[in-house]
């Protein structure tokens, strides 16, 4: 059995062996056994980076964690050596991480993910603010836009009284461009506003998915753009 999947997170097992958490274009997120990939002789894991397209040939058995039997990477010119990019790349993963755990076949997402990575390729280094916001999209979470003034991040809706600092006029006006917007991608941000839109969306993810943490290398995207 051969999967596409976005290569989320992984766990070291012992000395070789590794537990893959993915998210499959056919199964959405699902976890799978690598025997023997830290072996000193095995070159696939260098395959082991976040959000990294591989192709999964596991076995039909029905077990609660599926064997790799073999593993190759899909698009094999996405290795980068720029660290921003790699910043970007871990820190969408680690929300992916969190947030896809109970996700389903979701074709939506998957197709989403792989317009951000095309999208980050050409180095939009702004696509990460505006995947997050599309993934609200793809699980019905995005607010509902109305002629209000502000975003009221818990509702999801707009009101005429600020609710929530980071959600004052010039955000929640971003939130509204990208909500209309037939091309979120192409709108741009000036530094301060990607850092508060950054803020204002890690609050929202808080009202709406529980147990959300922010990501690990939250500081690190911080300091860098």
């Amino acid at each position: 059995m051969t999967q596409e999947v976005f290569l989320l997170s992984y766990t070291k097992y012992g000395d070789h062996d590794a537990v893959l958490h993915c998210f499959c274009r056919e199964n959405g997120f699902e976890s799978f056994f690598a025997k023997g990939i830290y072996a000193p002789k095995n070159k696939k894991k260098a395959f082991l980076f976040p959000l990294n397209e591989l192709l999964l040939y596991t076995s039909d058995k029905k077990k609660s964690i599926q064997n790799v039997q073999k593993i190759e990477q899909k698009n094999i010119d996405f290795f980068s050596s720029d660290i921003r990019k790699n910043s970007i790349l871990f820190f969408i993963s680690d929300l992916l991480n969190q947030v896809l755990r109970n996700e389903n076949q979701n074709v939506g997402i998957y197709s989403e993910i792989s317009i951000f990575l095309s999208q980050l390729q050409i180095d939009n280094f702004q696509s990460h603010l505006i995947f997050i916001f599309r993934l609200l999209k793809q699980q019905g979470l995005q607010p509902l836009f109305s002629d209000k003034t502000f975003l009221n991040p818990e509702t999801g809706n707009f009101e005429d009284i600020e609710m929530h600092h980071f959600f004052d006029k010039t955000i929640s006006d971003i939130w509204k461009d990208l909500i209309t917007s037939q091309d979120p991608y192409s709108i741009k941000l000036s530094r301060t506003e990607k850092q508060n839109f950054l803020d204002s969306i890690l609050v929202y993810f808080h009202y709406h998915f529980t147990d959300f943490r922010e990501p690990r290398s939250l500081e690190i995207i911080k300091e860098i753009f």
